[in-house]
């Protein structure tokens, strides 16, 4: 396979902006993700077949994903923004958006000799999807001068990948998804308007006196360099039918209702962590964002922006190999079942008192963490010319076992991306047990 190599670079700007929408302030899941890099996913097409008009431009349809997110940015005026902060006298510093309309970055790129089998098909991910997004290696206090939103179209031999970057000071998961069913909305139609418009209002949190004012000290940049270990990304799909089979043997042995994806993720924490070689008395943590829209009843489920808190189990190695599933899956059912408004409410006045983003200053390899959802719609993103074949996410984790949820292109099916060490990829290829519950 060869490079990626940049045709053009340029800034779109929303095609008209709102007067009302200047500054959104931040709430405290907001600047929690100061620190830590911005979400990167991106979906891979079939290469759109040129119209009978246009067969000549090869063009058309860049210029029309470029139109259409114009459009798009009408209505989420802060991804065309940056962040701005004020300095205070107390040696605090708050940050908000500014939605100026300086742009959001969109790249045309190109991919010599790479085709849809070399993303698909691999056992590992390649190391080139990386380079299908914009912006790698930022950060998202970086915001200040760099832009939230970046776009990169990425053409192949025989197909497109839409790499799309947004800051997580910004949004989440549900965000990111948001912004991208909105954009491929406007791209397919033949109209402008929105049937899900984001709402960017921050009073449906109470009690939060804005600008929230952090330590300076708390988002100084680190010099320190991290030594990454050796870590390789493989995609594991999970049909419907073995995660059914995953769910009623879990059911059997928790005695309590568990869902799909606890079945499946308890199957998985255990199943990596069989495969590592651990003290039998090192703890094992697993941790999960909790989303808060269906757990505050005054937040909408169109909000922009971040609302999801953590939540964690811990086992002991030893625990977490013996227990069956359906005990780790009850142990993770009780965790969820507490994160309630109320504990939602305690957790926004706790960072508020002792305001500190999250980051990540080590390796780690005893804990797993997962990201994103099978619950967003991906598979309905058709920009107008096919729905999408895959998901993939960039590589920029340096946790062993950081994996990515999405639903995969079969209905009930889920694919997990997960980035581990190259030893741990190796023993559960081979561990029987794992790979049964595998399409293959």
């Amino acid at each position: 396979m060869e490079g990626v190599r940049c045709i053009s670079s340029a800034l779109v700007q929303a095609a008209t902006l709102k007067a009302e929408n200047q500054r959104v302030e931040l709430t405290p899941w907001d600047l929690h993700f100061l620190l830590v890099n911005p979400i990167q996913k991106g979906l891979l097409f079939p290469k759109p077949k040129p119209s009978k008009e246009n067969e000549t431009d090869e063009n058309t349809f860049i210029n029309h994903l470029k139109t259409s997110l114009s459009h798009t940015l009408h209505y989420f005026p802060p991804l065309a923004g940056r962040l701005a902060t004020t300095e205070h006298d107390d040696d605090t510093i708050s940050f908000f958006i500014d939605c100026n309309n300086v742009g959001a970055l969109f790249i045309h790129a190109e991919a010599d000799g790479v085709t849809i089998s070399d993303i698909v098909k691999l056992v590992y991910v390649s190391s080139v999807v990386s380079s299908f997004f914009p912006l790698n290696g930022t950060q998202n206090r970086e915001g200040i001068f760099k832009p939230l939103l970046g776009v990169q179209v990425t053409e192949l031999v025989d197909g497109v990948f839409v790499g799309v970057n947004i800051n997580h000071s910004v949004g989440e998961g549900a965000s990111f998804w948001h912004l991208f069913n909105s954009w491929s909305e406007i791209c397919r139609g033949n109209s402008f308007r929105l049937s899900k418009p984001p709402i960017f209002q921050r009073s449906f949190l109470d009690n939060i006196n804005y600008p929230i004012r952090i330590p300076q000290s708390s988002v100084k940049q680190s010099h320190e360099e991290l030594i990454l270990p050796p870590l390789k990304e493989r995609v594991f799909h999970f049909s419907k039918q073995s995660i059914a089979r995953l769910k009623a043997k879990a059911n059997v042995e928790a005695g309590t209702n568990i869902s799909s994806i606890q079945a499946l993720l308890s199957h998985f924490w255990q199943s990596t962590f069989r495969n590592k070689k651990l003290d039998p008395n090192e703890e094992m943590s697993y941790y999960m964002l909790i989303g808060a829209r269906p757990r505050l009843h005054k937040l909408p489920e169109e909000y922009f922006g971040n609302a999801v808190k953590s939540g964690s189990i811990t086992l002991k190695a030893k625990a977490l190999q013996e227990q069956s599933i359906g005990n780790i899956a009850r142990e993770m059912n009780r965790m969820i079942a507490t994160q309630t408004e109320e504990e939602f409410t305690k957790n926004m006045e706790s960072w508020i008192a002792n305001p500190k983003p999250i980051a990540i200053t080590k390796v780690v390899s005893n804990i797993m963490s997962t990201g994103s959802s099978p619950r967003f719609n991906i598979y309905g993103n058709d920009f107008g010319w096919g729905r999408p074949i895959a998901v993939r996410c960039a590589s920029t984790s340096i946790i062993d076992v950081k994996i990515n949820l999405f639903c995969g292109a079969e209905e009930g099916s889920i694919d997990i991306q997960a980035c581990l060490s190259v030893e741990t990829l190796e023993a559960m290829a081979n561990d029987q047990e794992f790979m049964n519950m595998v399409t293959i």
